[in-house]
């Protein structure tokens, strides 16, 4: 076993590659927000749960202090992810009423994958590559083609975050950990050209392919024990200052500026039996201090363009997120999981005009999983989730400006996932 072992390692790093290469395409998540409700398929399966309750290497992409606990293993996983987005327009006296489908694009597949690896008995290391978040839509029939637009109109935003992590058991039973953040991010507009009159480089609105970032960061976590059943754990993400997007430096405001929000919160499991854990998550996202996500319609009205620093943006809120889960282990070969997650809308019903583009409004997801064991080392995890339609319904949505009305935005998800881990 062990020439296997051996072999896994060395080849870790270009499967993870690989794995980088593969979510380029197609990431598309919307469940907190743009951020994804959880990393590796255990996690999902318990609705997202995991600061405080790492299951397998994937945890460290929320809480880097888990290293230390998650023993020598690697994990690779992909998720069928189905989003079921649109948008209604009612009232508008410039010819935009209708109901319009998003969902010109779908599935998406979306992998990650993470190793660690104990260098002693108080220090480990390791590595995540994941679909940080992300949101896309794709309408074949334009819902500002009365404004003058052409073609199909949405949007594809992509981040895939690499989380090298280093993490120390500084006194028994209680650890730190950090991990330097490293993202790509990719961005694309079409179908939005009527809005280049509002901007102050016209230009760098809409329909300029796929422009493509890098950004960097950090996060780190601590994870801890109390008594023999209750682990607590809590992480702060900072901001990801990213490059800007110079194909779109007349819609974003600074000139193309769209860092990724900071991040965190706090977690505790406890183990309630032989075979039971529960765990239960708090995170919050501060999408209100980047300004291209945060900055509402308004400052349009009072003579800033897009693209200006202080210029309009989606108008998103910062949201808490509140997330349970429960985990069985019905049998050594057999593990069961369920859980549920809620978080806050980021989108107010004023600023559902521009988040046609990205309505990134569903609350609630349920969750269930399994985990079959085929041998000491080698195991299958699968999960499935439903988050339900949410409709934010627009009141003063649609400014006089742009003819008037209220346009109404909803989104739901289904995904699948299955995962692959092994412990080495």
């Amino acid at each position: 076993m062990s020439h296997i072992a051996s072999g896994l390692t060395r080849r870790l790093p270009l499967a993870l590659a690989l794995s980088a290469a593969a979510l380029a395409p197609g990431t598309a998540q919307a469940t907190d927000g743009y951020f994804l409700n959880g990393t590796g398929a255990k996690a999902k399966g318990a609705g997202g749960v995991q600061i405080a309750m790492p299951q397998d290497s994937l945890a460290i992409a929320v809480n880097p202090a888990a290293a230390t606990e998650v023993g020598h293993r690697f994990d690779v996983g992909v998720e069928i992810f189905v989003p079921d987005r649109g948008a209604e327009i009612n009232g508008n006296q410039a010819g935009l009423d209708g109901k319009y489908s998003g969902n010109g694009s779908n599935p998406f597949v979306l992998p990650e994958g993470a190793y660690v690896r104990p260098l002693s008995d108080t220090v480990s290391v390791g590595i995540a590559v994941n679909g940080n978040g992300g949101m896309n839509t794709h309408y074949k029939t334009n819902p500002f083609a009365s404004f003058g637009a052409t073609g199909a109109a949405g949007v594809n935003l992509r981040q895939i975050m690499i989380s090298p992590t280093i993490a120390v058991e500084f006194a028994e039973g209680h650890s730190v950990g950090v991990s330097p953040l490293f993202v790509i991010q990719s961005f694309e507009l079409h179908g939005a050209q009527p809005f280049a009159a509002y901007s102050m480089d016209p230009a760098h609105v809409s329909n300029n392919g796929a422009d493509w970032t890098t950004g960097a960061g950090v996060r780190v976590g601590y994870l801890g024990s109390v008594g023999d059943s209750v682990k607590i754990g809590a992480f702060y993400q900072s901001k990801v200052w990213s490059g800007k997007f110079d194909d779109y430096a007349g819609l974003f405001a600074e000139g193309g500026d769209f860092d990724i929000p900071a991040s965190w919160g706090v977690g505790a499991s406890v183990k309630a039996g032989d075979r039971l854990t529960l765990g239960a998550d708090y995170k919050r996202i501060e999408y209100s201090d980047v300004q291209s996500v945060g900055n509402s319609l308004a400052p349009l009205f009072e003579g800033v363009p897009f693209g200006a620093d202080g210029g309009p943006g989606f108008g998103w809120r910062d949201v808490d997120v509140w997330k349970v889960g429960a985990v069985y282990e019905a049998s050594p070969a057999i593990t069961l999981r369920a859980g549920y997650g809620r978080s806050e809308n980021p989108v107010p019903q004023s600023q559902t005009l521009l988040n046609i583009f990205a309505p990134g409004v569903v609350r609630g997801h349920y969750t269930l999983g399994a985990t079959v064991a085929f041998s000491d080392s080698a195991e299958v995890t699968g999960y499935v989730m439903r988050a339900p339609t949410q409709t934010v319904r627009g009141s003063g949505s649609i400014p006089m400006n742009f003819g008037g009305g209220e346009a109404d935005v909803h989104l739901a998800e289904t995904a699948v996932g299955l995962s692959f881990g092994y412990k080495l």
